[in-house]
């Protein structure tokens, strides 16, 4: 796990200057890769790349990145983990390739070597982003993993073409040009993250999962259009046309079998590892699995809260002592979130408000203190049929899809005042008012994505000149035969919210730190089965993954299993009126709204009055807000600091960077 940047200017560039560049640019995401720190340049060809390291496979320098393949051709930076990479340098030893260490990286690289890169992207399992420069056709590759579990992100400006692991990478590019987008903002107050490929700004993009992007140092103006080397499309309807065809006994069997060996890959490290345990179905079965191939007592980390409601430690502690793991609590008040908050926009880099990701955070720098990876049952729900949305929304689909479009529409007329009376009714009676326009989006619905946006849609109209967007799941679909809405609800998740904002939750939380975290349910062969499956394996009547539960019992008695699901929520209603109600004044202050002159603030303070007075809790909503107004205030700082006035300096450069 790691971090990288770097750049490619047409026409090349002075040596000096371009070291310069790059190397402030590798300081900025310097918290993903504490060990070590590579510079690579080409001034001639205008390539520059920058590399900071965790190393967590093959210790030895013999790890260092930028990393040149022994033919000479090719040079990668490389965040991430090729977890069947021992079976891949098997398969190249057989076919001559000798090796100096024993990192994937090497072992990538010979893979490229021999095959290409589409071809060897198509062979890894693993997560990983990557910039590929090769000599011999003068081009620039970048890559991600299927699921988007590891970011990249880049933008071209002017005669300059950027990229890194994070925004803020990019930002000290002294041709970065940081124009906000006012409709990627919008889709942010619609769903809560920026859906890929958009970012924050005009014309800086990310790439999105399972695709590679090419630019050519000689042709610098083609347009840059992202390739699949792996479709989520693709894969599904080639798993559902080969549905499962065996009884649940044998499907639970070949699960069992899967996930195992998911889980055995990513055990493999050469540094201290330990699990996420919240006592959830997810973690508990990761953990289980770890524990049950491990030949010493595995490390569990959870994170207690003082307030009941959201604490979830007793059976994440009850599921440990039953598989003996050595597990660690951290217990977590106001004051411990109080020093997480100001420090999200930072983390974050842009605006994403699942307020999760403060209890992350504290779990993610607890774990670091004793382990350096870390394994996690995320997207467990995404692929099994664990939220709750996947009920409540199929029933509103059934109702809601049995009339006619035209009835639907006529239905929906006497709710368009809705947005009027917003204005004209004290802020008390807002809920009714946003439920109503919430209503009337989702009769007018004319097919299952636009539904299932309005759905999810919060439905905030704050942002001065946007008007809804086109659904980020609009496209999505194609022809996937589809055996039911619940499928598409869930392939939708998987393929926006999954990579747009679990995904970026985990990895900032967990890099911020220097912690790897792994994900055994994105391994392909798991993800691949999991869609051939029917739905009543995953969907049991108002259970769901039905199939990971029973699996489950296998592991620990029943008491330990069936028990309510509380998610990793917040008390963020009474923090916001008690020791966060400063920080949010500040904030949320009319002054720095008008400023700005992007968020509509009467219907923001509103909202705020109406918290502060206890009629309604308004934590989630007003959590939006706050959060783009902790970015915008951290964005327009940063931006300040262009890379030149960065003070750097020549001898600090040698004694850091390896070229």
């Amino acid at each position: 796990m790691c971090g990288f940047v770097g750049f490619l200017k047409s026409g090349g560039f002075e040596s000096v200057a371009g070291k310069k560049i790059v190397y402030a640019m590798s300081q900025a995401v310097a918290h993903r890769g504490p060990d070590d720190h590579g510079l690579w340049v080409d001034s001639a060809a205008g390539v520059a790349l920058g590399h900071r390291r965790l190393a967590i496979i093959d210790l030895s320098p013999n790890g260092h990145q930028p990393m040149h393949s022994r033919c000479g051709r090719y040079t990668i930076a490389f965040n991430g983990e090729i977890y069947n990479f021992l079976d891949l340098r098997k398969d190249l030893q057989v076919l001559g390739h000798q090796f100096r260490g024993s990192s994937d990286t090497e072992v990538l690289l010979a893979a490229i070597a021999q095959w290409g890169l589409k071809k060897a992207l198509e062979l890894s399992n693993g997560m990983f982003a990557l910039a590929l420069w090769d000599a011999t056709e003068r081009k620039l590759s970048l890559a991600r993993d299927r699921a988007g579990e590891k970011p990249l992100y880049y933008g071209r400006y002017g005669n300059s073409f950027i990229f890194g692991s994070e925004l803020k990478a990019l930002y000290t590019h002294p041709n970065f040009t940081g124009d906000i987008d006012r409709d990627a903002i919008g889709l942010y107050f619609q769903y809560g993250y920026i859906p890929a490929p958009r970012t924050p700004f005009h014309s800086t993009y990310k790439l999105p999962p399972g695709t590679m992007l090419s630019i050519n140092a000689d042709r610098f103006d083609v347009d840059l259009v992202p390739q699949p080397y792996w479709s989520a499309r693709s894969a599904l309807k080639g798993a559902i046309q080969r549905s499962w065809n065996g009884d649940f006994d044998q499907a639970q069997n070949e699960l069992d079998a899967l996930l195992r060996d998911a889980v055995r890959l990513r055990m493999i490290a050469d540094v201290p590892l330990g699990a996420f345990l919240s006592g959830g179905i997810d973690s508990s079965l990761i953990v289980a699995m770890m524990q049950s191939q491990s030949a010493k007592r595995v490390r569990t980390f959870t994170v207690a809260f003082d307030d009941a409601r959201y604490d979830e430690s007793g059976y994440a502690r009850a599921v440990a002592d039953h598989l003996g793991t050595e597990h660690t609590e951290l217990h977590v008040g106001a004051t411990d979130a109080l020093a997480v908050f100001p420090r999200i926009a930072e983390l974050y880099d842009e605006p994403m408000s699942d307020s999760s990701q403060i209890p992350t955070c504290l779990i993610s720098a607890l774990t670091r203190n004793h382990v350096t990876v870390s394994l996690s049952g995320d997207s467990g729900d995404e692929l099994f049929g664990g939220y709750s949305q996947y009920f409540s929304a199929d029933r509103m689909h059934r109702r809601v899809f049995r009339w006619p479009y035209a009835l639907r529409v006529l239905g929906s007329l006497p709710l368009l005042g809705a947005r009027t009376l917003e204005s004209l009714v004290p802020s008390a009676w807002q809920p009714i008012t946003g439920w109503a326009e919430k209503a009337r989006r989702i009769l007018v619905s004319r097919d299952a994505p636009e539904f299932y946006a309005a759905v999810l849609s919060r439905s905030q109209g704050v942002v001065k000149g946007f008007s809804e967007a086109e659904p980020p799941f609009k496209k999505l679909l194609g022809d996937i035969p589809f055996r039911s809405f619940q499928e598409q609800m869930m392939y939708l998740d998987f393929s926006v919210y999954l990579p747009d904002d679990i995904l970026v939750k985990v990895d900032r939380a967990s890099m911020s730190v220097g912690l790897e975290t792994r994900i055994p349910f994105l391994d392909p062969r798991v993800l691949e089965f999991a869609w051939s499956l029917p739905l009543e394996y995953k969907i049991n009547g108002t259970q769901g993954k039905w199939i990971l539960r029973q699996l489950l019992k296998r592991y620990v008695p029943d008491r330990l299993i069936e028990r309510p699901k509380k998610g990793f929520g917040v008390p963020l209603g009474d923090w916001l009126r008690g020791p966060l109600r400063e920080w949010a004044a500040d904030l949320l202050d009319q002054k720095e709204i008008q400023k700005a002159g992007i968020l509509a603030w009467k219907p923001i303070l509103d909202t705020w009055k109406c918290h502060l007075d206890g009629r309604f809790d308004r934590a989630y909503r007003l959590w939006d807000v706050l959060v783009f107004q902790s970015w915008l205030k951290m964005y327009s700082h940063r931006f300040a600091l262009q890379a030149s006035s960065i003070n750097f300096k020549p001898h600090e450069f040698a004694a850091n960077a390896r070229i």
